[in-house]
């Protein structure tokens, strides 16, 4: 009776769910093509454990079956085993290095940066907000340079990305370390002051959906961490264009925004809202 009920509620609770959503188990749902490689790895490292546990279940059930206490008698005992000792050795070892391969294969493909990227920011983190610059884009045509969107304490940071094109960040900190994390992204990097030897803070990303999406400092840098947000926009490529003419032209972030058809402030940043002048108010 007891195991029908629990079959009846997996069932219950597995029909709501995709197959997709299944094999994720409960992996989160990422919006870039490396996050879908990243989903990969842990779906076939999920299935690899179950195929390990249910034969370590039946294992443990059939001597529990056959070979129970029947008597009084000391049951035969063996102190070793060669061939058992061997495939015991053999096996956990083999299922090691082809969870090692396969996860050395992914990490590669995660990190793996084209030489051209279509689109390259600048990310630079300080206490407590984001600066970001779009070094590739045209500047802005009255001091001609860059076209940044900086954070302040009212305002997060609204980063405009376009889907479909690889886009590069270049990470860096001008006081403590910070930690560049898109919740979305599947993926974070720690944000370093000074020159980092050995230590790569650049990455990219190829977005496939479009959306507003939350960005936070993953790296505890202060008094304001939990403020320290920004926004990520991904719109189309011709959107994306759009709003480059648009801040190139001299609009505002929030007024560019607003020209393409997009809400001009962040969408996502709440309920850890950046304003921290209401907060200093209220001291």
């Amino acid at each position: 009776m007891k195991v029908g009920t629990v079959f009846g509620l997996l069932a219950v609770v597995l029909a709501g769910c995709s197959t997709q959503e299944v094999l994720r188990f409960g992996w989160p749902e990422g919006i870039t093509e490396q996050s879908t490689l990243m989903r990969e790895l842990w779906t076939g490292s999920t299935l690899a454990a179950l195929v390990v546990g249910v034969i370590v279940w039946a294992l443990i059930f059939w001597a529990c079956a056959f070979h129970r206490r029947r008597t009084r008698d000391l049951p035969k005992q063996t102190a070793y085993n060669l061939p058992v000792e061997i495939v015991l050795t053999v096996i956990p070892f083999l299922i090691i290095a082809v969870l090692f391969y396969y996860t050395v294969v992914v990490q590669t493909e995660v990190e793996a940066q084209t030489s051209d990227p279509a689109v390259t920011v600048e990310v630079t983190g300080f206490q407590w907000n984001w600066e970001f610059r779009y070094l590739d884009e045209q500047p802005v045509e009255e001091t001609d340079q860059p076209i940044s969107i900086l954070g302040d304490s009212g305002e997060s940071a609204v980063l405009v990305l376009p889907v479909g094109p690889t886009i590069q960040f270049e990470l860096v900190s001008n006081d403590v370390i910070h930690s560049f994390w898109v919740p979305e992204f599947l993926f974070k990097r720690d944000v370093l002051p000074g020159v980092n030897f050995g230590y790569d803070n650049d990455f990219q990303v190829t977005i496939e959906q479009e959306g507003a999406y939350v960005g936070r400092c993953a790296e505890l840098c202060g008094i304001y961490h939990s403020t320290m947000n920004f926004e990520v926009r991904a719109v189309s490529p011709e959107v994306f264009d759009e709003y480059i003419a648009a801040r190139a032209s001299g609009l505002s972030n929030a007024e560019a925004l607003e020209s393409v058809g997009e809400p001009g402030l962040a969408q996502t940043t709440t309920p850890f809202d950046t304003d921290r002048t209401r907060r200093s108010a209220t001291d």
